[in-house]
């Protein structure tokens, strides 16, 4: 064999010696090595919890359904554009939660440095962009954000209890009780989301400074997961179709108002809908605007657009509410509506319970679950719903008569004969 070979970069290389890419490789490689040992691999693998969901199953399922949409926790997400918004939010709690606590900053800091290593271990896929000489800001990543989700938890549980928080100003656009209520189902949504985790240590950790005590896995689990129930709003509207089947009937308000929506009787009322091809985009960006504006507590059109989605599930729905005279529809395809609402929905919030429309839904769905108006609603869906189905029963019905008066011509002579 030669003694000299050309090395990958073209240069000629002399037996054993070694060119400069393959020496970085060899030294990469030896340094590996050293976590080869099948009890060093253990330890790392059983340190993670915390994962980045393949592509093969983003891809296959829903890919919004593992990472957040409005607020990053750790490191995964940090810094993405359509997250940067919360980022000046995040760090406010982070002076509110240390300025109630009466702690100085580097005592929460220090908390999470102690264990970063472990915090690091625990994410399976983390870029080296968070290691090494950059730990340091993995670390204040860890405090900014284990403080924002402690604060949200907290802020849940005043809630709940019905007590005051004076810790936040009444118009704060996050942490005000209007704006809290519009937000917690969403950044809880963000907070169980697969790519958008923080290891229990921060949270522990953090609150072990903050109170001198640190609660259990299970404390914060119960917190992160169960909260928000005071926001449960009851079963689901029937739609058209169904409210139809149950016996209720439809006509047109006398005022042409979204606020002049009401049941009475077994009569839903409702100002008509003209359904244009610019309507959702005026839909979208007035319920925008509720959201946003921290004054808007009522969510008029949000609730609005929650009930009508609920009522138009289907293009059905829509041809019912068009012969009713409650839905005009200047953009052709009853279809292309029922999609449009399905869009709206996205930005929807279902009436409070104390609201007018929460209590005509409310007044609906009492309607529908009397026992007479279930066995209609059933009835009616089994044996009217297809006409093959109806003559069928109108047929059974027949025969059954006709074999009722074949008995009792025949039992009756025996009778009366005496």
């Amino acid at each position: 064999m030669p003694k000299d070979s050309v090395g990958g970069n073209g240069m000629l290389v002399g037996e054993g010696s070694v060119d400069t890419n393959t020496h970085s490789w060899v030294v990469k490689i030896e340094k590996l090595l050293e976590d080869a040992n099948p009890s060093v691999e253990m330890a790392r693998w059983k340190l993670q919890s915390i994962y980045q969901v393949t592509k093969v199953i983003k891809k296959e399922t829903n890919e919004d359904a593992y990472q957040p949409q409005f607020v990053s926790l750790g490191p995964l997400h940090h810094g993405e554009t359509h997250l940067q918004p919360m980022e000046e939010h995040k760090r406010r709690t982070v002076l509110h939660m240390i300025n109630r606590s009466g702690k100085p900053i580097r005592e929460f800091i220090a908390a999470i440095s102690e264990v970063a290593g472990e915090l690091q271990g625990a994410y399976g896929e983390l870029d080296d962009k968070w290691r090494g000489v950059n730990t340091g800001r993995f670390v204040e990543v860890m405090v900014t954000d284990g403080c924002f989700l402690l604060e949200f938890i907290r802020k849940d549980e005043i809630l709940g209890e019905g007590e005051v928080d004076d810790d936040y100003a009444p118009y704060d656009p996050i942490f005000s009780e209007r704006r809290f209520l519009v937000w917690w189902p969403m950044i809880r949504n963000d907070m169980i989301a697969m790519e958008n985790q923080l290891p229990l240590v921060v949270l522990q950790r953090l609150l072990a400074v903050q109170r001198g005590t640190s609660p259990s896995d299970e404390d914060i689990n119960r917190a992160t997961v169960a909260r928000g129930s005071y926001n449960d709003h009851g079963p689901r509207t029937p739609c058209a179709v169904e409210l139809d089947e149950a016996g209720i009937r439809f006509k047109m308000s006398e005022i042409d108002n979204i606020h002049a929506i009401d049941f009475e009787n077994g009569v839903l009322s409702m100002p008509r809908l003209q359904f244009y091809e610019d309507t959702e985009t005026i839909f979208l960006n007035l319920m925008a605007f509720e959201w946003l504006h921290p004054d808007a507590k009522h969510k008029v059109v949000c609730s609005y657009i929650s009930f009508m989605d609920k009522v138009i599930e289907s293009e059905r729905d829509v041809a019912l509410l068009r012969s009713n005279g409650l839905l005009e529809n200047m953009i052709g395809s009853d279809k292309k509506v029922a999609k449009t609402f399905s869009v709206l929905t996205k930005l929807a919030r279902t009436p409070d319970k104390g609201s007018r429309l929460g209590h005509v839904n409310w007044k609906v769905n009492a309607h529908c679950k009397k026992r007479r108006n279930k066995w209609r609603a059933i009835f009616v869906n089994t044996y009217l719903s297809n006409p093959w189905v109806f003559i069928s029963l109108v047929a059974a019905i027949i025969l059954l008569v006709a074999t009722l008066l074949q008995t009792v011509y025949t039992i009756v002579p025996f009778y009366t004969r005496g």
